[in-house]
């Protein structure tokens, strides 16, 4: 009996690592499908044209965006595995369409700079996230809290336009967007199950979409301080 539980133990355990996998090798595909579809837009007069030369179109995909990120949320239980993984995959080609507007905004150099401060920020508050021994479980309302006040307060400096909110929404950003990191990975670690099923790997790739737009976030929130805005 007691081979058998440690037995046991040892394949939930193995599992759960698996699964965790999952998840950073999820987020990364994505990121990788939103950068290199970045590049390509930056690359493409033509599609520049179209995206950003009026403000339909831009403002259709951010909608899209918006309704694929809710739909795959609320419908995940719903979907299969595989068409939960494609709608994940599409959303993040969407995002590389907007996100596209940076290379018009700030210099290549600055980007890349800014890109690998995030990923080793997200990568030590991912790694606190999943290793403290600490309950975040309190982070999470207060920032989720705090995230509802930064949507305003940069919604209501699109009309005020002060550089002084700007400012603090920045920075305020960034600590909500760096707290969440580590919240998220030690509620995605919380919540995965210990065995490799269909639900547990939609679960995986719900948390996959928590952290790629963590890491997404952030980093548009670090390009503010650290970007060189082209001339």
């Amino acid at each position: 009996m007691e081979r058998d539980y440690s037995a046991s133990r040892y394949e939930s355990q193995a599992a759960q690592t698996t699964l965790i996998k999952n998840v950073y090798l999820w987020m990364t595909a994505a990121l990788a499908i939103t950068g290199i579809t970045a590049l390509a837009v930056n690359n493409s007069t033509a599609m520049q044209q179209l995206l950003f030369n009026g403000r339909a179109s831009f403002l259709i995909l951010i909608i899209a965006e918006f309704a694929l990120v809710w739909y795959i949320s609320a419908r995940i239980d719903r979907l299969s595995f595989t068409t939960a993984t494609g709608l994940f995959m599409l959303y993040s080609f969407l995002n590389g369409l907007t996100l596209s507007f940076i290379f018009l905004a700030y210099t290549a150099s600055s980007i890349a700079s800014t890109f690998f401060i995030t990923a080793g920020t997200f990568g030590a508050m991912s790694l606190y996230g999943y290793f403290t021994k600490k309950d975040l479980t309190s982070w999470g309302n207060i920032l989720i809290m705090a995230l509802i006040g930064l949507i305003i307060a940069s919604v209501v400096n699109i009309f005020m336009s002060s550089s002084m909110l700007y400012w603090i929404t920045t920075f305020a950003g960034v600590i909500i967007f760096v707290g969440l990191t580590a919240y998220d990975t030690q509620k995605i670690k919380s919540l995965l199950g210990q065995e490799i099923n269909e639900t547990s790997q939609k679960m995986a790739l719900i948390g996959a979409l928590s952290l790629y737009l963590d890491f997404i976030n952030l980093f548009l929130y670090l390009l503010r301080i650290f970007g060189s805005r082209r001339n």
